[in-house]
């Protein structure tokens, strides 16, 4: 790429802090992945973690972004996705949220957010964050300037067991303040596959600081939304990704044309 007066080659060669893909795609869905990678960047060595904790689901939401984008394809959606680590910066956190840069998730201290001051955190959440929701609210803008029909969805992934505790769905479907779109997907979902453990606000209950990009960019603009939670065991190969994607193409759209 073409270097700006006082651009450095570093800066140039440093990955965006978000990705859009397919910006102009026709569907009504647009597709957002908070949690899609577990980059941090070097700046910030490796905040103190070893190379397993930094694949573990502290990091990211595992299998999510191949979900997302093979959603994306089928469905012509665009998607928009964080390119950094959830530690770093939780880009599904208010900016003022105790969590949005923990010292310690789960059982495990993150060494590289301990004692961080208000400049540190003032500047990643401009330096991630921000752009981040920049990004979803320029697309949203542009969809509402043209009339188009816009509907929310956000994926994640969770863990199978989570502090000794099984979770038995396969899926959860958390709502924010608008509740319709979810409720329909749910009931597409138990069409589509009967037998399907579905998780209604679970594996977390919504509107308690977990869904704040849902909030902000769906019930903040009145726009029909959902956020989608796969357990990362059914996602993690080519087979789970795929018939996880179509399901939730063919659902999805279902939600929509009942509503």
């Amino acid at each position: 790429m073409p270097l700006s007066p006082t651009a450095t080659q570093g800066e140039a060669m440093r990955p965006a802090p978000v990705i859009t893909i397919n910006a102009e795609g026709r569907s009504p869905f647009v597709l957002v992945c908070d949690h899609a990678s577990n980059r941090i960047p070097a700046q910030f060595g490796d905040l103190g973690l070893g190379a397993i904790e930094r694949l573990m689901h502290i990091a990211w939401d595992p299998g999510a972004l191949s979900v997302a984008r093979r959603l994306g394809d089928m469905l012509d959606a665009p998607l928009v996705q964080s390119t950094v680590c959830r530690l770093v910066v939780d880009c599904n956190r208010a900016p003022d949220a105790p969590d949005l840069m923990p010292e310690r998730s789960e059982a495990i201290l993150i060494p590289g957010n301990a004692g961080l001051s208000e400049a540190d955190r003032k500047q990643r959440v401009a330096a991630y964050h921000a752009p981040f929701h920049a990004a979803i609210e320029g697309l949203l803008d542009a969809r509402e300037a043209s009339g188009r029909e816009t509907i929310l969805v956000t994926l994640h992934t969770f863990t199978p067991v989570f502090h000794g505790q099984p979770r038995p769905w396969q899926i959860g479907l958390i709502h924010g303040r608008e509740t319709g779109f979810t409720a329909r997907l749910r009931d597409a979902l138990a069409e589509d596959a009967p037998n399907l453990m579905i998780g209604w606000n679970e594996p977390y209950a919504g509107l308690r600081g977990v869904t704040y990009t849902l909030e902000t960019h769906g019930d903040g603009r009145g726009l029909a939304s959902t956020m989608i939670e796969l357990r990362h065991d059914e996602v993690l190969d080519r087979t789970g990704v795929a018939a996880w994607a179509g399901r939730l193409a063919r659902c999805l759209e279902a939600a929509r044309l009942a509503g």
